[in-house]
Protein backbone atom coordinates (compact mmCIF):
# COMPACT_ATOMS: atom_id res chain seq x y z
CA UNK A 1 0.00 0.00 0.00
CA UNK A 2 2.87 2.33 0.86
CA UNK A 3 4.47 1.61 -2.49
CA UNK A 4 1.26 2.53 -4.32
CA UNK A 5 0.96 5.78 -2.32
CA UNK A 6 4.50 6.80 -3.17
CA UNK A 7 3.87 5.99 -6.79
CA UNK A 8 0.77 8.17 -6.84
CA UNK A 9 2.65 10.93 -5.05
CA UNK A 10 5.45 10.78 -7.61
CA UNK A 11 2.89 10.81 -10.43
CA UNK A 12 1.21 13.89 -8.92
CA UNK A 13 4.59 15.65 -8.66
CA UNK A 14 5.48 14.88 -12.27
CA UNK A 15 2.01 15.96 -13.45
CA UNK A 16 2.31 19.24 -11.57
CA UNK A 17 5.72 19.89 -13.11
CA UNK A 18 4.26 19.10 -16.51
CA UNK A 19 1.48 21.65 -16.00
CA UNK A 20 3.98 24.29 -15.02
CA UNK A 21 6.05 23.53 -18.10
CA UNK A 22 3.04 24.26 -20.28
CA UNK A 23 3.36 27.97 -19.47
CA UNK A 24 5.69 29.52 -22.05
CA UNK A 25 7.87 32.45 -21.00
CA UNK A 26 7.99 34.87 -23.92
CA UNK A 27 7.96 38.54 -24.88
CA UNK A 28 5.53 40.93 -26.49
CA UNK A 29 7.66 41.20 -29.63
CA UNK A 30 8.09 37.43 -29.95
CA UNK A 31 4.32 37.00 -29.87
CA UNK A 32 3.70 39.80 -32.38
CA UNK A 33 6.27 38.32 -34.75
CA UNK A 34 4.29 35.06 -34.82
CA UNK A 35 0.89 35.49 -33.14
CA UNK A 36 -0.69 32.44 -34.78
CA UNK A 37 2.18 30.30 -33.50
CA UNK A 38 1.21 31.15 -29.91
CA UNK A 39 -2.52 30.67 -30.41
CA UNK A 40 -4.04 28.67 -27.56
CA UNK A 41 -0.84 28.54 -25.49
CA UNK A 42 -0.52 29.60 -21.88
CA UNK A 43 2.16 32.29 -21.77
CA UNK A 44 3.93 34.50 -19.25
CA UNK A 45 4.81 38.00 -20.45
CA UNK A 46 6.38 40.99 -18.73
CA UNK A 47 5.73 44.50 -19.99
CA UNK A 48 3.98 47.84 -19.57
CA UNK A 49 0.21 47.70 -19.28
CA UNK A 50 -1.86 50.69 -20.39
CA UNK A 51 -5.60 51.31 -20.23
CA UNK A 52 -6.57 54.40 -22.23
CA UNK A 53 -9.53 55.83 -24.11
CA UNK A 54 -9.88 52.91 -26.54
CA UNK A 55 -6.86 50.89 -25.50
CA UNK A 56 -6.10 48.01 -23.10
CA UNK A 57 -2.72 46.54 -23.97
CA UNK A 58 0.62 45.23 -22.77
CA UNK A 59 3.68 46.63 -24.57
CA UNK A 60 7.45 46.24 -24.39
CA UNK A 61 9.22 48.69 -26.68
CA UNK A 62 8.98 49.03 -30.45
CA UNK A 63 8.42 45.64 -32.05
CA UNK A 64 8.54 47.16 -35.55
CA UNK A 65 4.95 46.15 -36.19
CA UNK A 66 1.85 48.09 -37.23
CA UNK A 67 0.52 47.39 -33.73
CA UNK A 68 3.19 47.14 -31.03
CA UNK A 69 1.03 45.75 -28.26
CA UNK A 70 -1.05 42.75 -27.25
CA UNK A 71 -4.69 43.39 -26.39
CA UNK A 72 -5.63 42.39 -22.83
CA UNK A 73 -8.89 40.89 -21.64
CA UNK A 74 -10.17 39.28 -18.46
CA UNK A 75 -12.28 36.12 -18.44
CA UNK A 76 -16.04 36.65 -18.63
CA UNK A 77 -17.60 37.48 -15.27
CA UNK A 78 -14.42 38.90 -13.72
CA UNK A 79 -16.07 42.21 -12.81
CA UNK A 80 -12.77 44.10 -12.82
CA UNK A 81 -12.50 47.88 -13.22
CA UNK A 82 -9.58 48.63 -15.53
CA UNK A 83 -10.02 48.79 -19.29
CA UNK A 84 -10.94 51.09 -22.19
CA UNK A 85 -13.65 53.74 -22.01
CA UNK A 86 -14.87 53.31 -25.59
CA UNK A 87 -14.33 50.80 -28.36
CA UNK A 88 -15.94 49.28 -31.42
CA UNK A 89 -15.77 45.56 -32.12
CA UNK A 90 -16.54 44.08 -35.52
CA UNK A 91 -18.73 40.98 -35.70
CA UNK A 92 -19.91 38.94 -38.69
CA UNK A 93 -23.56 39.71 -39.41
CA UNK A 94 -26.05 37.03 -40.44
CA UNK A 95 -25.37 37.98 -44.07
CA UNK A 96 -21.56 38.13 -43.71
CA UNK A 97 -19.83 37.56 -47.06
CA UNK A 98 -16.94 35.62 -45.48
CA UNK A 99 -16.76 32.63 -43.19
CA UNK A 100 -17.52 33.29 -39.53
CA UNK A 101 -15.08 31.80 -37.02
CA UNK A 102 -16.13 28.90 -34.83
CA UNK A 103 -13.23 28.93 -32.38
CA UNK A 104 -13.52 26.96 -29.15
CA UNK A 105 -11.00 28.25 -26.64
CA UNK A 106 -9.98 26.79 -23.29
CA UNK A 107 -11.53 28.50 -20.28
CA UNK A 108 -9.39 30.74 -18.09
CA UNK A 109 -10.09 31.47 -14.42
CA UNK A 110 -8.78 34.76 -13.10
CA UNK A 111 -6.88 34.75 -9.81
CA UNK A 112 -8.37 37.80 -8.10
CA UNK A 113 -5.78 37.95 -5.34
CA UNK A 114 -4.39 41.04 -3.58
CA UNK A 115 -1.82 41.64 -6.31
CA UNK A 116 -4.44 41.56 -9.06
CA UNK A 117 -6.73 43.93 -7.18
CA UNK A 118 -3.86 46.38 -6.78
CA UNK A 119 -3.02 46.04 -10.49
CA UNK A 120 -6.64 46.60 -11.51
CA UNK A 121 -7.03 49.55 -9.16
CA UNK A 122 -4.08 51.37 -10.71
CA UNK A 123 -5.44 50.84 -14.23
CA UNK A 124 -8.92 52.08 -13.31
CA UNK A 125 -7.78 55.49 -12.05
CA UNK A 126 -8.21 58.44 -14.40
CA UNK A 127 -6.55 61.84 -14.44
CA UNK A 128 -9.32 64.43 -14.55
CA UNK A 129 -7.60 67.80 -14.22
CA UNK A 130 -5.99 68.39 -17.65
CA UNK A 131 -8.97 70.06 -19.35
CA UNK A 132 -10.81 67.72 -21.69
CA UNK A 133 -8.80 64.52 -21.35
CA UNK A 134 -10.96 61.53 -22.39
CA UNK A 135 -9.70 58.25 -20.96
CA UNK A 136 -6.49 59.75 -19.59
CA UNK A 137 -5.04 57.18 -17.16
CA UNK A 138 -3.30 58.21 -13.97
CA UNK A 139 -0.81 55.33 -14.14
CA UNK A 140 0.90 52.89 -16.42
CA UNK A 141 1.74 49.57 -14.76
CA UNK A 142 4.78 47.35 -15.12
CA UNK A 143 3.67 43.77 -14.51
CA UNK A 144 4.09 40.12 -15.42
CA UNK A 145 0.91 38.60 -16.85
CA UNK A 146 0.13 34.92 -17.25
CA UNK A 147 -2.77 33.75 -19.36
CA UNK A 148 -4.10 32.24 -22.57
CA UNK A 149 -2.79 33.75 -25.78
CA UNK A 150 -5.20 34.06 -28.70
CA UNK A 151 -3.46 34.81 -31.97
CA UNK A 152 -4.16 35.17 -35.69
CA UNK A 153 -1.78 35.44 -38.62
CA UNK A 154 -2.83 39.04 -39.24
CA UNK A 155 -5.52 41.45 -38.09
CA UNK A 156 -6.33 43.15 -41.39
CA UNK A 157 -9.93 43.70 -42.52
CA UNK A 158 -9.92 42.02 -45.92
CA UNK A 159 -12.24 42.46 -48.89
CA UNK A 160 -12.96 40.40 -51.97
CA UNK A 161 -12.71 41.71 -55.53
CA UNK A 162 -16.22 43.11 -55.26
CA UNK A 163 -15.25 45.14 -52.19
CA UNK A 164 -17.22 43.02 -49.72
CA UNK A 165 -15.63 42.44 -46.31
CA UNK A 166 -14.73 38.75 -45.95
CA UNK A 167 -12.33 38.78 -43.00
CA UNK A 168 -12.53 40.86 -39.81
CA UNK A 169 -9.05 40.56 -38.37
CA UNK A 170 -8.18 39.92 -34.75
CA UNK A 171 -9.06 41.28 -31.32
CA UNK A 172 -9.76 44.43 -29.34
CA UNK A 173 -10.72 47.83 -30.67
CA UNK A 174 -11.56 47.58 -34.39
CA UNK A 175 -10.36 43.93 -34.24
CA UNK A 176 -6.98 45.47 -35.08
CA UNK A 177 -4.75 43.50 -32.70
CA UNK A 178 -3.36 40.16 -33.93
CA UNK A 179 -2.91 38.87 -30.37
CA UNK A 180 -5.00 38.90 -27.20
CA UNK A 181 -3.95 37.80 -23.73
CA UNK A 182 -6.77 36.53 -21.52
CA UNK A 183 -5.36 37.08 -18.05
CA UNK A 184 -5.16 34.30 -15.49
CA UNK A 185 -2.79 35.89 -12.94
CA UNK A 186 -0.70 38.99 -12.31
CA UNK A 187 2.62 39.37 -10.48
CA UNK A 188 5.47 41.88 -10.10
CA UNK A 189 3.25 44.97 -10.15
CA UNK A 190 4.85 48.43 -10.20
CA UNK A 191 2.83 51.54 -11.00
CA UNK A 192 4.30 54.63 -12.65
CA UNK A 193 2.43 57.93 -12.40
CA UNK A 194 2.02 59.76 -15.72
CA UNK A 195 3.26 63.35 -15.64
CA UNK A 196 0.47 65.82 -16.40
CA UNK A 197 2.00 68.64 -14.33
CA UNK A 198 2.63 71.12 -17.16
CA UNK A 199 -0.84 70.69 -18.60
CA UNK A 200 -2.48 70.88 -15.17
CA UNK A 201 -0.67 74.17 -14.59
CA UNK A 202 -2.02 75.58 -17.87
CA UNK A 203 -5.55 74.53 -16.97
CA UNK A 204 -5.29 75.98 -13.47
CA UNK A 205 -4.02 79.27 -14.86
CA UNK A 206 -6.90 79.44 -17.36
CA UNK A 207 -9.44 78.69 -14.63
CA UNK A 208 -8.00 81.40 -12.39
CA UNK A 209 -8.53 83.96 -15.15
CA UNK A 210 -12.26 83.73 -14.48
CA UNK A 211 -13.31 83.08 -18.09
CA UNK A 212 -16.32 80.80 -18.46
CA UNK A 213 -16.36 77.63 -20.51
CA UNK A 214 -19.00 77.31 -23.21
CA UNK A 215 -21.48 74.54 -22.41
CA UNK A 216 -23.35 73.11 -25.38
CA UNK A 217 -25.69 71.19 -23.06
CA UNK A 218 -26.70 74.31 -21.15
CA UNK A 219 -27.60 76.02 -24.42
CA UNK A 220 -29.57 72.97 -25.58
CA UNK A 221 -31.44 72.82 -22.29
CA UNK A 222 -32.33 76.50 -22.53
CA UNK A 223 -33.53 76.24 -26.13
CA UNK A 224 -35.56 73.10 -25.53
CA UNK A 225 -36.95 74.12 -22.15
CA UNK A 226 -35.61 70.90 -20.64
CA UNK A 227 -36.08 70.32 -16.94
CA UNK A 228 -33.00 69.52 -14.89
CA UNK A 229 -30.78 71.96 -16.77
CA UNK A 230 -27.66 71.07 -18.68
CA UNK A 231 -26.79 68.18 -16.36
CA UNK A 232 -29.88 66.27 -17.52
CA UNK A 233 -28.92 66.83 -21.14
CA UNK A 234 -25.45 65.40 -20.53
CA UNK A 235 -26.86 61.91 -20.07
CA UNK A 236 -29.97 61.82 -22.19
CA UNK A 237 -29.02 62.83 -25.70
CA UNK A 238 -25.34 62.59 -26.69
CA UNK A 239 -26.27 62.28 -30.38
CA UNK A 240 -28.26 65.53 -30.32
CA UNK A 241 -25.28 67.29 -28.76
CA UNK A 242 -22.95 65.86 -31.40
CA UNK A 243 -25.28 67.12 -34.14
CA UNK A 244 -25.30 70.56 -32.54
CA UNK A 245 -21.50 70.67 -32.44
CA UNK A 246 -21.30 69.61 -36.09
CA UNK A 247 -23.76 72.36 -37.05
CA UNK A 248 -21.41 75.14 -35.87
CA UNK A 249 -18.46 73.94 -37.97
CA UNK A 250 -17.37 75.92 -41.00
CA UNK A 251 -17.68 74.17 -44.39
CA UNK A 252 -14.70 72.01 -45.26
CA UNK A 253 -13.45 68.48 -45.72
CA UNK A 254 -13.50 67.59 -42.01
CA UNK A 255 -17.03 68.98 -41.65
CA UNK A 256 -18.19 66.87 -44.60
CA UNK A 257 -16.61 63.81 -42.98
CA UNK A 258 -18.27 64.51 -39.62
CA UNK A 259 -21.64 64.86 -41.34
CA UNK A 260 -20.99 61.48 -42.93
CA UNK A 261 -20.05 60.04 -39.53
CA UNK A 262 -23.36 61.19 -38.10
CA UNK A 263 -25.20 59.01 -40.62
CA UNK A 264 -23.44 55.95 -39.18
CA UNK A 265 -25.20 56.33 -35.83
CA UNK A 266 -28.58 54.56 -35.88
CA UNK A 267 -31.75 56.50 -35.30
CA UNK A 268 -34.25 55.12 -32.77
CA UNK A 269 -35.51 51.68 -33.89
CA UNK A 270 -33.26 51.81 -36.97
CA UNK A 271 -31.34 48.60 -37.79
CA UNK A 272 -28.26 49.65 -39.73
CA UNK A 273 -25.73 47.19 -38.32
CA UNK A 274 -24.37 49.67 -35.76
CA UNK A 275 -25.27 49.22 -32.10
CA UNK A 276 -24.68 51.62 -29.22
CA UNK A 277 -24.28 50.14 -25.76
CA UNK A 278 -22.96 51.02 -22.33
CA UNK A 279 -20.89 48.89 -19.97
CA UNK A 280 -17.44 47.41 -19.40
CA UNK A 281 -15.16 46.38 -22.26
CA UNK A 282 -12.48 44.42 -20.41
CA UNK A 283 -13.87 40.88 -20.66
CA UNK A 284 -14.09 38.17 -23.26
CA UNK A 285 -17.54 36.92 -24.15
CA UNK A 286 -18.52 33.35 -25.09
CA UNK A 287 -18.80 33.11 -28.86
CA UNK A 288 -17.63 36.69 -29.33
CA UNK A 289 -16.28 35.82 -32.78
CA UNK A 290 -19.41 33.99 -33.95
CA UNK A 291 -21.89 35.46 -36.43
CA UNK A 292 -24.73 37.58 -35.14
CA UNK A 293 -28.39 36.96 -35.86
CA UNK A 294 -29.07 40.24 -37.65
CA UNK A 295 -28.23 41.39 -41.18
CA UNK A 296 -26.21 44.51 -41.93
CA UNK A 297 -25.84 46.61 -45.10
CA UNK A 298 -22.20 45.50 -45.48
CA UNK A 299 -22.47 42.15 -43.69
CA UNK A 300 -20.70 43.47 -40.58
CA UNK A 301 -22.06 44.38 -37.15
CA UNK A 302 -20.34 47.31 -35.44
CA UNK A 303 -20.76 46.97 -31.68
CA UNK A 304 -19.91 50.32 -30.07
CA UNK A 305 -19.62 50.37 -26.28
CA UNK A 306 -19.00 53.24 -23.87
CA UNK A 307 -18.22 53.57 -20.17
CA UNK A 308 -20.93 56.17 -19.85
CA UNK A 309 -20.26 57.31 -16.28
CA UNK A 310 -16.57 57.87 -17.07
CA UNK A 311 -17.28 60.12 -20.07
CA UNK A 312 -18.99 63.12 -18.46
CA UNK A 313 -20.75 65.89 -20.28
CA UNK A 314 -19.83 66.55 -23.86
CA UNK A 315 -17.05 63.93 -23.66
CA UNK A 316 -19.66 61.22 -24.28
CA UNK A 317 -20.90 62.95 -27.44
CA UNK A 318 -17.35 63.40 -28.72
CA UNK A 319 -16.53 59.76 -27.91
CA UNK A 320 -19.62 58.76 -29.88
CA UNK A 321 -18.29 60.60 -32.92
CA UNK A 322 -14.81 59.13 -32.42
CA UNK A 323 -16.27 55.64 -32.84
CA UNK A 324 -18.58 56.79 -35.65
CA UNK A 325 -15.47 57.82 -37.58
CA UNK A 326 -14.06 54.33 -37.02
CA UNK A 327 -17.25 52.81 -38.43
CA UNK A 328 -17.14 55.13 -41.44
CA UNK A 329 -13.50 54.24 -42.14
CA UNK A 330 -14.39 50.54 -42.30
CA UNK A 331 -17.84 50.72 -43.86
CA UNK A 332 -17.17 53.51 -46.35
CA UNK A 333 -13.40 54.06 -46.60
CA UNK A 334 -11.72 56.75 -48.63
CA UNK A 335 -10.23 55.40 -51.90
CA UNK A 336 -6.89 53.80 -51.11
CA UNK A 337 -7.73 53.37 -47.40
CA UNK A 338 -9.63 50.10 -47.74
CA UNK A 339 -6.98 48.26 -45.67
CA UNK A 340 -5.59 51.22 -43.74
CA UNK A 341 -3.50 50.37 -40.66
CA UNK A 342 -4.71 51.27 -37.17
CA UNK A 343 -2.41 54.33 -37.16
CA UNK A 344 -4.48 55.92 -39.95
CA UNK A 345 -7.81 54.91 -38.41
CA UNK A 346 -6.86 56.36 -35.03
CA UNK A 347 -5.43 59.49 -36.65
CA UNK A 348 -8.73 60.10 -38.42
CA UNK A 349 -10.82 59.49 -35.29
CA UNK A 350 -8.69 61.79 -33.10
CA UNK A 351 -8.88 64.48 -35.80
CA UNK A 352 -12.67 64.32 -35.50
CA UNK A 353 -12.39 64.38 -31.69
CA UNK A 354 -10.18 67.47 -31.77
CA UNK A 355 -12.43 69.26 -34.27
CA UNK A 356 -15.48 68.77 -32.07
CA UNK A 357 -13.59 69.77 -28.93
CA UNK A 358 -12.67 73.02 -30.67
CA UNK A 359 -16.28 73.45 -31.81
CA UNK A 360 -17.30 73.09 -28.16
CA UNK A 361 -14.84 75.91 -27.37
CA UNK A 362 -12.75 73.71 -25.14
CA UNK A 363 -9.60 75.53 -24.07
CA UNK A 364 -7.55 72.33 -23.93
CA UNK A 365 -7.64 68.79 -25.30
CA UNK A 366 -5.19 66.36 -23.74
CA UNK A 367 -4.59 62.85 -25.06
CA UNK A 368 -3.97 59.87 -22.76
CA UNK A 369 -0.39 59.94 -21.53
CA UNK A 370 -0.15 63.72 -21.32
CA UNK A 371 0.02 64.90 -24.95
CA UNK A 372 -1.49 68.37 -25.37
CA UNK A 373 -3.29 68.29 -28.71
CA UNK A 374 -5.18 71.57 -28.40
CA UNK A 375 -4.50 74.82 -26.57
CA UNK A 376 -6.79 77.67 -27.55
CA UNK A 377 -4.08 80.20 -26.61
CA UNK A 378 -1.58 78.88 -29.15
CA UNK A 379 -0.81 81.37 -31.95
CA UNK A 380 -3.01 80.64 -34.97
CA UNK A 381 0.06 79.99 -37.13
CA UNK A 382 1.19 77.20 -34.79
CA UNK A 383 -2.07 75.42 -34.05
CA UNK A 384 -2.19 72.92 -36.92
CA UNK A 385 1.47 71.97 -36.62
CA UNK A 386 1.26 71.60 -32.83
CA UNK A 387 -1.82 69.39 -33.11
CA UNK A 388 -0.26 67.14 -35.75
CA UNK A 389 2.98 66.80 -33.77
CA UNK A 390 1.13 65.89 -30.57
CA UNK A 391 -1.04 63.36 -32.37
CA UNK A 392 1.91 61.69 -34.11
CA UNK A 393 3.82 61.45 -30.82
CA UNK A 394 0.77 60.05 -29.06
CA UNK A 395 0.04 57.41 -31.69
CA UNK A 396 3.69 56.33 -31.98
CA UNK A 397 4.65 56.37 -28.32
CA UNK A 398 1.49 55.91 -26.29
CA UNK A 399 -0.68 53.82 -28.58
CA UNK A 400 2.32 51.90 -29.92
CA UNK A 401 1.25 52.25 -33.56
CA UNK A 402 3.39 52.55 -36.68
CA UNK A 403 2.52 54.41 -39.87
Amino acid sequence: MMKRFLGLALFAFVAACGLQAQVVDTTVCAVLNNPAGFDGKMVRIKGTVEAGFDQFVIKDGDCKRDVNGIWIAYPAGSKAKGGPLAMVELQPAHNFAGKAATETRAAVKLEKDKTFKQFDSYLAQLHDQAGMCPGCPRYTVEATLTGRLDGVADAVVRRDNAGRIVSLGGFGNLNAYPARLVVESVTDVTAKAIDYAKIDALVKKAQSSGSEQYDVFAEMAQQQGATGGSQAMRYTDPLNAAQKLAAVLAPGAITTQIEKDLTMIPKPKEQNGVSIGYGTMNETAPGDDAAGEKDSPDGVLYNCTFARDRLPGVALSIALMHLAQHVADIRSPQPGNESAPLFILENNAWAVTATLAVADRQKFLTLPGGYLMWNSSWPDADKVNNMETALDDFLNQEEGLSK
